[in-house]
C-alpha cells in the first residue's frame, strides 16, 4: 500500500512547488516586488508615512505581502487541484500512447478527471475531504488506464510476437506432416515433442491475442464507467455522506481498478511466458 501512495504524495509534492513557483510568477507579486524596490530604493526622496517610518520597512512590509499573496495561492483548493492536475498529466501524458483508440480514451479519462477535481474543489469541510477520496481512488483508475494503455503499445510493435502469428501455424502443420511420415520411433518422438512445443506456444499467442481483445473492450468499458462516475459525483450533496452512496461509488471504483489489475497482470505473465520460451528456444 505504501509503494502505491508514493507515487501519489510525489506527485503531490511536485505540484507544491510548482504552486510555489508559480505564485512568485503572478502578475501580482511581480507588482508587488517591483513596487517594494521602487519605495525602497528608487524613491527614498519621498516623504516617509509617519515621523519613524524608515526605508528599510517597505522592504520588510513587501516581504510580508509577498508571503500573503505565496500562502493565499497555496491554500487555494483550486490552485492546488490545477497544480496537481498539471503534474498528473504530464505523467501520464496521452502522447505516450502510441496506439490511437488506447490515447484518445486516455485523454478522454484524463478531461473526466479534470472535472470531477474542480467539483471537489468547490467542496468545503466534510464534503470535501469525502469527494478528495473518491478522487484520489480515480488517481489509480487512470495509473492502470495508462499502463493498459502503454502495455497495448508493447504487444502491438512487438516483431517477434507479429512473426510468430503468422509462422508457428505453419511450422505446426509443417511438423504434423513429417510425423505422419515418419517411421523411426525416436525421431517420432522427437517430433510429436516439437509439435506439442509449438502448440503450447501458439496456445500463448492465441492467449496474447485474446487479452489484446480483452483490454480494448475493458478500456471502452472503463471509459464508460468513469463517464457515470463523473454524473454522478455531480449530483451528490451533503446528504450522501451520510448514505452508502458515496461509499458505494468508491467501492465501485476500486473494483474497476482491480479489474484493470487484472488484466494488466494477465497480459505480463503471458508475456513473460512467451519471452522464456523463446529464451529457452
Amino acid at each position: 500500500m505504501d509503494e502505491e501512495l508514493k507515487p501519489r504524495e510525489e506527485m503531490r509534492s511536485r505540484a507544491m512547488r510548482a504552486m510555489i513557483t508559480d505564485a512568485f510568477f503572478r502578475w501580482e507579486s511581480a507588482v508587488t516586488i517591483a513596487l517594494t524596490m521602487l519605495l525602497a530604493f528608487f524613491l527614498p526622496t519621498l516623504p516617509p508615512p509617519f515621523e519613524w517610518w524608515q526605508w528599510w520597512f517597505w522592504l520588510v512590509g513587501g516581504a510580508l505581502a509577498e508571503l500573503a499573496l505565496v500562502v493565499a495561492h497555496v491554500t487555494d483548493p483550486r490552485a492546488a487541484q490545477q497544480a496537481v492536475a498539471r503534474m498528473f498529466e504530464q505523467q501520464y501524458d496521452p502522447r505516450a500512447v502510441r496506439n490511437r483508440v488506447a490515447r484518445q480514451r486516455l485523454k478522454k479519462a484524463l478531461e473526466y478527471r479534470a472535472g470531477i477535481a474542480e467539483i471537489v474543489a468547490q467542496q468545503t469541510g466534510a464534503m470535501r475531504v469525502s469527494m478528495q477520496q473518491t478522487l484520489d481512488e480515480l488517481d489509480d483508475w487512470i495509473e492502470h488506464i495508462y499502463r493498459l494503455a502503454r502495455r497495448m503499445d508493447i504487444f502491438e510493435e512487438d516483431a517477434i510476437l507479429e512473426r510468430d502469428r503468422r509462422t508457428v501455424p505453419q511450422e505446426i502443420e509443417k511438423l504434423r506432416l513429417r510425423l505422419r511420415q515418419e517411421t523411426d520411433p525416436t525421431v517420432r518422438a522427437e517430433l510429436e515433442d516439437a509439435v506439442r512445443l509449438k502448440e503450447q506456444q501458439l496456445a500463448n499467442l492465441n492467449a496474447v491475442a485474446n487479452n489484446m481483445k480483452r483490454a480494448d473492450i475493458q478500456l471502452d468499458n472503463t471509459l464508460a464507467a468513469l463517464g457515470t462516475v463523473y454524473a454522478q459525483m455531480q449530483v451528490i450533496d451533503t446528504k450522501d455522506l451520510d448514505s452508502t452512496r458515496a461509499r458505494r461509488l468508491q467501492e465501485e471504483i476500486h473494483d474497476e481498478v482491480a479489474e484493470l489489475q487484472d488484466t494488466i497482470l494477465a497480459m505480463d505473465e503471458v508475456y513473460s511466458s512467451h519471452s522464456a520460451r523463446l529464451q529457452e528456444g
